[in-house]
């Protein structure tokens, strides 16, 4: 499934750059008072693919909402490209197609085909009409490997093919930031692999700055160029860990001892705060 021709320049190369500084997330301060997200500083560089790992609930969704311009925050700032997206008298960011969000449930339109589901963001966005972007649709969905199945509807596709098709819809208006929150979680591991494949391919293709929120270790190792582990609730960087292994990546590197390294490392890392995360449970239930 390997892309063969030129690749053509990105419209938005070189940009897609976030800066989560000082962020704090509470929920009903004037009456439960949740804190999901304290004081959480992060810096991401333009076409990063930045891997977000922690507990189950400590926070991880709210920040990447925060992001997109879902969930407003309490305190701090973030920026994309060194503009303000939300802070202090802008508490909620403004949604735009310059961040695009996949989220674990596919949200294609089972009632148009993945071609027409692929076209509507640019049609009715008005930036293309609708042949030019059906003709748009089908180039990047033949890139994604999907070529013989455009003219399908979601139900008649397996779930791979559908992910990647929602993936591909969130690629055609060109964002600076594609932000994933768990996107393949539900997959066995031979779908998994073949989506980790066709995501890094695409973004060999794109150099889109990609937010992926995950609990499997070994995809944020395969993917990342870092993985930023997070404490449990309430949400803070606890430890970055850094992955120096060169693109393009294919499954050979699983078997290396750097590639081993970088997981314990990770794990770690993870199953610290995992235990944390249990106890506060078990404390909370007594």
């Amino acid at each position: 499934m390997a892309a063969v021709g030129t690749v053509p320049a990105r419209e938005n190369a070189g940009k897609g750059a976030i800066s989560i500084r000082n962020v704090t997330k509470i929920y009903d301060p004037e009456g439960v008072n949740v804190l999901a997200v304290d004081d959480c500083s992060l810096e991401i560089a333009a076409g990063e693919v930045c891997m977000i790992v922690g507990p189950s609930g400590c926070g991880k969704t709210t920040l990447l909402s925060a992001i997109a311009g879902f969930h407003s925050i309490t305190f701090g700032e973030i920026y994309l490209d060194g503009e303000l997206l939300c802070g202090p008298g802008k508490p909620l960011a403004d949604q735009g197609a310059d961040r695009v969000v996949v989220f674990q449930n596919g949200a294609l339109f089972p009632w148009m085909s993945l071609a027409d589901n692929v076209a509507y963001g640019p049609t009715v966005q008005g930036r293309l009409n609708k042949t030019q972007a059906r003709e748009k649709a089908l180039d990047m969905l033949a890139e994604a490997g999907l070529a013989d199945v455009g003219d399908k509807f979601p139900g008649e596709v397996s779930s791979g093919m559908a992910r990647r098709a929602e993936i591909v819809r969130a690629l055609i208006n060109d964002p600076k930031v594609l932000l994933l929150d768990e996107p393949y979680r539900a997959m066995d591991a031979l779908t998994k692999s073949i989506m980790h494949e066709a995501l890094l391919e695409m973004y060999d293709r794109t150099k889109v700055t990609i937010f992926f929120i995950t609990h499997d270790l070994e995809e944020s190792i395969f993917l990342g160029d870092r993985v930023v582990v997070m404490t449990t609730r309430p949400c803070r960087t606890k430890k970055i860990v850094e992955v120096n292994i060169p693109r393009p990546r294919d499954y050979h590197i699983l078997s290396s001892e750097e590639f081993r390294l970088l997981v314990d490392e990770a794990n770690e890392a993870v199953h610290e705060e995992a235990i944390k995360a249990f106890e506060a449970g078990e404390r909370e239930l007594a």
